[in-house]
């Protein structure tokens, strides 16, 4: 069995190189080979030379020469995609890639399609900024709402699902709309999300953290956006 670890990079130079060495350092059993594959999307801070003149086993890197944005990267990374399951890990240091394993262990006890990594459960919520806070839990009581879910952080960006699923969600996001517009989807399908407790260590926008408020107006129309049925006229770019 593969896993696949998905790796979108933009201007990422002081956290890359940990981020791809803990996700080589992580154990997920015998039963378990990885593929990585990384997508730069376009940075201009040095990120894409140190991802140039590196070399990690297993792994692909794909280099954009334009920004397409995270979403639309994601993208591109799930159709090079030969694991069995996939989940997406950020190239900054925000979630520590030794979560993955718990992720991957609830698809053995509890045969799940899709597992989310959840910041509210087990445990204080942690965050700089409390718009932040209050935007997530606006976004995940509305897609509770609209979709009959009772997840607790649909914002999450560690995501597994199986990769087979994954590749039939006709996914058409760009920007950082795939975290939200990929539960909507499972949703729709009729699949159930799993949730498993992780740490977060969130960084200030001084640090390089890149979402806005505007990100969170974009991620309730596409939640709205889905439950209308309305994806199909998005063009994937």
């Amino acid at each position: 069995m593969i896993i696949s670890i998905i790796v979108c990079a933009f201007n990422e130079r002081d956290t890359i190189l940990e981020v791809l060495q803990g996700i080589h350092d992580v154990e997920f059993g015998n039963d378990w080979s990885k593929e990585i594959i990384v997508v730069d999307n376009c940075s201009t801070d040095g990120t894409r030379e140190m991802l140039e003149k590196g070399s990690w086993p297993d792994t692909k890197i794909i280099f954009n020469n334009t920004n397409l944005g995270k979403s639309a990267s994601i993208r591109l990374a799930i159709d090079a995609l030969s694991g069995d399951y996939a989940v997406i890990q950020d190239a900054d240091l925000e979630y520590d890639p030794s979560c993955l394993p718990n992720l991957l262990a609830k698809t053995q006890t509890d045969n799940a399609i899709a597992v989310l990594g959840s910041r509210i459960i087990g445990g204080r919520p942690n965050y700089i900024y409390y718009h932040a806070f209050l935007g997530v839990r606006l976004l995940t009581a509305v897609t509770n709402l609209l979709y009959g879910s009772q997840l607790t952080d649909v914002a999450t960006a560690i995501k597994l699902v199986r990769v087979d699923v994954l590749k039939s969600l006709n996914l058409v996001g760009e920007g950082f709309e795939l975290d939200f517009e990929l539960v909507d989807k499972l949703l729709l399908a009729g699949h159930h999300i799993h949730e498993v407790p992780l740490s977060y260590n969130p960084r200030t926008y001084a640090q390089g953290k890149k979402i806005r408020t505007i990100d969170g107006f974009r991620a309730l129309r596409v939640i709205v956006r889905d439950r209308l049925g309305l994806s199909s006229l998005y063009k994937a770019g």
